[in-house]
């Protein structure tokens, strides 16, 4: 379903259902991180990452341990830009050589409605107007789940550049359908606060994609150097 949303330069591993999960071994360092995690957390913890191993063999990469760093950010391999998602039934992971990208991010989501009170917290006025609209024309898309994991995207691509927080209200999305009213669309974050320099470009927004499928919301961005 990732890879869909991503293009050639990407590897992507992902798993749908929870077959396997528990069996999915983890590195020392890894292991560390979820002495007194409860089994839901390790179980995805072990699953997310054993989709990235696989991710990395493809690219060639020796398998090796992916640990969190600044604010739970995974640590890639030197010459690696990556990102992994996971919820309930589903887990993934996407890699790119870091000559071919700049960053990205991934997220995936169950496609139902965001609890009571989560939209307003993650919304702009003018994000939740866009969502009204979008649910009078086609109401089977829970586009507030959908916004929110487009934030979670777009915070994922942005953190590696900038080693910095984004607030939900520090970017605006716009989501775009595609014409006909299929499952897959695009967007585009214009960020509201100062980007960060690519390549010595100042970059002001990013670029993304999504698709709704199988009972999921899945999101991407991808940041180029030039």
């Amino acid at each position: 379903m990732i890879e869909e949303l991503l293009p050639d330069t990407v590897v992507t591993v992902d798993m749908l259902g929870d077959d396997g999960i528990e069996e999915a071994p983890l590195f020392p360092e890894e292991a560390a991180l979820m002495a007194r995690a409860v089994a839901k957390r390790r179980r995805e913890f072990s699953a997310v990452r054993a989709c990235a191993r696989q991710a990395m063999e493809k690219l060639g990469v020796p398998a090796q341990p992916i640990v969190s760093g600044e604010r739970g950010a995974p640590q890639w391999p030197d010459g690696l830009v990556g990102s992994m998602t996971h919820c309930d039934g589903y887990c993934g992971a996407a890699l790119a050589r870091a000559t071919d990208l700049a960053s990205l991010g991934i997220d995936a989501e169950p496609h139902a409605p965001l609890p009571d009170g989560i939209l307003e917290s993650v919304s702009l006025p003018q994000e939740a107007r866009r969502l009204r609209e979008l649910a009078a024309v086609r109401p089977g898309v829970h586009w507030d789940r959908l916004l929110f994991s487009a934030k979670e995207s777009v915070y994922k691509a942005w953190f590696p550049l900038t080693r910095q927080w984004l607030d939900f209200s520090e970017a605006d999305i716009e989501i775009l359908p595609e014409p006909g009213g299929g499952p897959y669309g695009g967007f585009r974050a214009a960020l509201l606060v100062p980007g960060p320099l690519v390549n010595g470009r100042r970059v002001t927004g990013f670029d993304g994609r999504w698709a709704v499928r199988r009972g999921l919301v899945a999101t991407s961005v991808t940041v180029p150097h030039a």
